[in-house]
């Protein structure tokens, strides 16, 4: 295929504010983990797949298979829907402590 440009699990972002290895980003409607360290308007290496722990909202409990929601203002993962992007599913229950502050997520990569 002449028209072939990468496998496209991972592709190159610019990124929109300040990130480190391992958190979370928006771009438009894409979603990824930086898989390095970029300071805003920088390019960074961006995972689109896979199996992430994220930041989440301390206060909520998640169920496996949950739809999971990314709030680009606090940037942290979340359950609320309400002004979030959807990112795609919690894949470990997690309790609502205050200390229980990291989720893992299933990317979607449907953006």
């Amino acid at each position: 295929m002449k028209n072939y440009v990468q496998p496209g699990n991972t592709i190159t972002l610019t990124a929109p504010y300040a990130v480190t290895s391992g958190e979370g980003l928006l771009v438009g409607s894409i979603f990824g983990v930086a898989a390095g360290t970029a300071a805003s308007g920088e390019p960074v290496e961006t995972a689109l797949v896979g199996v992430f722990d994220l930041t989440k909202v301390g206060s909520q409990a998640w169920t496996v298979g949950a739809k999971v929601y990314w709030d680009d203002t606090n940037k942290r993962t979340t359950t609320v829907s309400t002004d979030n992007t959807a990112i795609g599913v919690a894949v470990e229950a997690v309790a609502s402590g205050a200390s229980d502050t990291i989720g893992r997520v299933r990317l979607n990569a449907s953006f």
